[in-house]
């Protein structure tokens, strides 16, 4: 029914326009004679992967947070097969504000499976922009580490009225170690004035497996919800990583002299999507977003206005490799434990750059957020008073809202100096209604939820509305003597108030529900904390750029970095909090959250050299990136949890007319400061070994990717604890074994143009 309406949607749009065909379109135009002027003072500290590495990265992932790979100071939180979490300095998820054509989305799920790249998929990617620490606060808010942009292709246009745009892209794909596959499709057709574009994409995999055996081979779970039995998992298998997704978007491009209105209408099914760090798997993610956007120059400067709704439908359960534990204790079968999630995400966004002088540029602008969650789990059939006969809520009528308002003033001194000077505040108020266990009474019992000495009724007794006051600053300088050599130093303080999760989760009695609620995937139980404070984080970077006067030969980036975190939003055991937890036995721990003191440090050095320019056998240049990151608990003299260890990539890029190649080396050291509060696992150094290779013909393309070439075995440091198989509700948990990496996988992606 959904791509009926788009059909009929396209087709409306263009009943009436007459039929030629453009052999030179046009992208939008950001037509100004000011446009250089208004463009955002670029830091050193932001990145942007090339169109050739995104072209490379798209062949080879379903992933769209793994299209960050190779950015300065990130990593990737493992999860999902389309769902990983970006790390910027080691800080993730919430902690980065990440905006999908504009839109500020948010996991709407207890174990983050639904991340906000996850609404996108790779081959509707055009640009990503990260914006690494020092980020202005017209890109930032509510956040402490950065800011992720990602955008889809700008709308393409007829280059005169009498003429028609038709063009179009399909692709298909194979990778070898887990036997992904897909189509991708994209088509345009656009007039001088209105630009229709519809994309679509689907993709599908299997388990994938690991270097080697990391665990004994054994027999995987009796599906409660297929009623299946998916066997003997092989030793090398990494249960839980299989995944389907679907994603279909329309654009609409309506353009008048220098201004664009634009409508994207996007829906996402997720069939399903495993979770080898988690205790349940997602087995359905549907979601609908509105987004609409103008943007006009005039003589004064650039207005921007955009505003945007998006709706998500969560379900989770236990997959095909999972085993529910209590399903032996009931002597019947019991149909999983399903758990729903409904979010609700409205926005707006105004903005004006306004043109004051030559010389300086006031950025003003306003943003609301309305966000709504509900979180419940429906009571299972034939589980007596274990999980019924009523319907827990773990998060019933969750609110939270964001009022916010900022300045940003830019000054180009003169051809050497440019300063940047930002201020944000922003109100933040959180909300949600009263809740209930299954039952209040037997071995599962959660009390009274009327009854204020009960754990639901101390929770529903309670005053659970807070109103943050956040503010945010950056001041950023930057010095370039001459053209071989730049150099910035910049402040930001920055503000983060806590999730709907890390304030309103509230069952602190039963494991079980406790392990519901993780979105770390260290595989440990988890209840929230109402008094928790905003984080307020305090970034000094430093940046120094030195290259030819061409930018063409050779080039070194090094940034080193200091933040300090106060009420940094940390795991505590449960006790320092007033809370009592159960104690368990299975190796894992029970945990809540505080306000403590957090300091990371660390640098990031990138830089490229030419080796061979042109000539009968094509040009070669050397590519490097090495990255440290250093995390401290100052309150608890711990580790941070889930720090990428000191990490290096070199690639050799060959360049011979249409045929381009790659070949990458990853180092990465032994991870061997974890946190000691969660029980995180060490990790051995590794190296890995990847070769890319593509041929382009006028008409098509053909991309060849060989990665970890050496077949080797490794744990991936951040892809947390593996619950991928078993009883992982109980004691068949493989506890103390962490999510292997990806062994060999040869891809192959073939893409035809029209």
């Amino acid at each position: 029914m959904k791509l009926k309406k788009i059909a009929l949607v396209v087709a409306g749009c263009f009943a009436a326009v007459p039929v030629a065909f453009a052999e030179h379109p046009i992208q939008t135009p950001e037509v100004s004679v000011h446009e250089e002027q208004l463009q955002p003072l670029p830091t050193l500290t932001d990145s942007s992967p090339s169109q050739e590495d995104l072209q490379r990265l798209r062949a080879n992932t379903s992933d769209t947070a793994s299209l960050l790979e190779g950015q300065p100071g990130i990593s990737l939180y493992r999860a999902g097969g389309v769902s990983s979490l970006p790390s910027i300095h080691g800080l993730a998820d919430d902690r980065i504000r990440i905006k999908v054509d504009g839109m500020d989305l948010i996991s709407a799920c207890a174990n983050h499976m639904n991340s906000p790249l996850s609404y996108i998929d790779p081959s509707n990617v055009e640009k990503i922009k990260v914006f690494a620490g020092i980020t202005p606060v017209s890109m930032g808010g509510d956040s402490i580490a950065g800011t992720i942009a990602v955008d889809s292709a700008a709308p393409e246009f007829a280059s005169s009225a009498d003429e028609l745009l038709m063009k179009g892209k399909a692709s298909t794909f194979y990778r070898s170690n887990n036997d992904a596959r897909g189509i991708n499709l994209s088509a345009t057709i656009a007039s001088d004035i209105l630009s229709v574009r519809y994309t679509g994409a689907t993709a599908e995999a299997n388990n994938y497996k690991a270097g080697s055996g990391f665990k004994p081979a054994g027999l995987a779970a009796t599906s409660a919800i297929a009623g299946g039995n998916r066997g003997w998992l092989a030793s090398d298998e990494v249960g839980s990583t299989a995944y389907k997704t679907e994603n279909h978007a329309l654009d609409i491009g309506l353009r008048h002299e220098n201004h664009l209105l634009e409508l994207k209408v996007a829906v996402q099914n997720i069939p399903y999507q495993n979770f080898p760090n988690q205790r349940m798997d997602m087995t359905g993610n549907d979601s609908e977003s509105y987004n609409l956007r103008y943007t006009g120059d005039y003589d004064w400067g650039k207005l921007q206005a955009s505003a945007y709704h998006e709706s998500t439908r969560h379900n989770m359960n236990f997959g095909d490799d999972k085993l529910f534990f209590y399903a032996s204790m009931m002597g019947a079968p019991v149909a999983g434990m399903p758990m729903e999630t409904r979010g609700s995400n409205t926005g707006f966004k105004l903005q004006g750059d306004v043109i004051l002088s030559e010389r300086d540029l006031l950025r003003v602008g306003t943003e609301f957020q309305r966000y709504r969650l509900d979180d419940w789990w429906d009571p299972v059939a034939n589980s007596g008073n274990m999980m019924g006969p009523g319907t827990f809520y773990n998060i019933n009528n969750g609110e939270r809202d964001r009022y916010a308002v900022f300045g940003e003033w830019e000054a180009r001194w003169n051809s050497q100096w440019m300063t940047q000077l930002g201020l944000r505040h922003e109100t933040v108020k959180m909300d949600a209604g009263t809740v209930q266990g299954y039952s209040t009474i037997g071995m599962m019992s959660y009390g009274d939820p009327t009854d204020p000495t009960s754990i639901p009724g101390a929770f529903n007794a309670a005053d659970r509305s807070e109103t943050d006051q956040n503010l945010d600053l950056t001041a950023i300088a930057r010095f370039t003597p001459d053209e071989r050599q730049t150099y910035e130093a910049g402040y930001a303080m920055k503000s983060r108030s806590p999730n709907l999760y890390e304030r309103y989760t509230w069952s602190s009695n039963n494991s079980m529900v406790m392990n519901m609620n993780n979105w770390y995937g260290d595989g440990n139980g988890y209840v929230g904390n109402l008094d928790l404070d905003p984080e307020v984080a305090h970034t000094l970077s430093v940046s120094g750029n030195w290259h030819d006067a061409a930018q063409d030969n050779w080039s070194l980036k090094l940034t080193p970095y200091y933040t300090y975190i106060n009420d940094y939003i940390d795991a505590v055991a449960c006790d320092e909090v007033g809370k009592v937890c159960p104690v368990r036995t299975d190796g894992f721990l029970n945990l809540s959250l505080d306000n403590q003191r957090a300091r990371i440090y660390g640098v990031d050095m990138s830089g490229k050299l030419s080796l061979i320019k042109g000539g009968s056998f094509g040009s070669l240049q050397a590519k490097g990136l090495v990255s440290y990151t250093r995390g401290r608990n100052l309150s608890s003299g711990d580790d941070l949890y889930h720090i990428m260890p000191l990490n290096m990539k070199l690639a050799l890029d060959h360049r011979f007319g249409q045929w381009s190649n790659t070949l990458e080396l990853k180092l990465v050291d032994a991870k061997d400061r974890v946190q000691d509060v969660r029980k995180e696992l060490e990790t051995s150094g590794y190296g890995l070994l990847n070769f890319y290779s593509s041929y382009e013909w006028k008409h098509a393309r053909l991309d060849v990717g060989l990665e970890n070439l050496l077949d080797k075995d490794y744990d991936d440091p951040l892809g947390g604890s593996y619950l991928g198989q078993g009883a992982t509700m109980g004691s068949g948990v493989l506890y103390g074994t962490a999510v292997p990496g990806m062994g060999r996988s040869i891809n192959t992606t073939l893409t035809v143009m029209f």
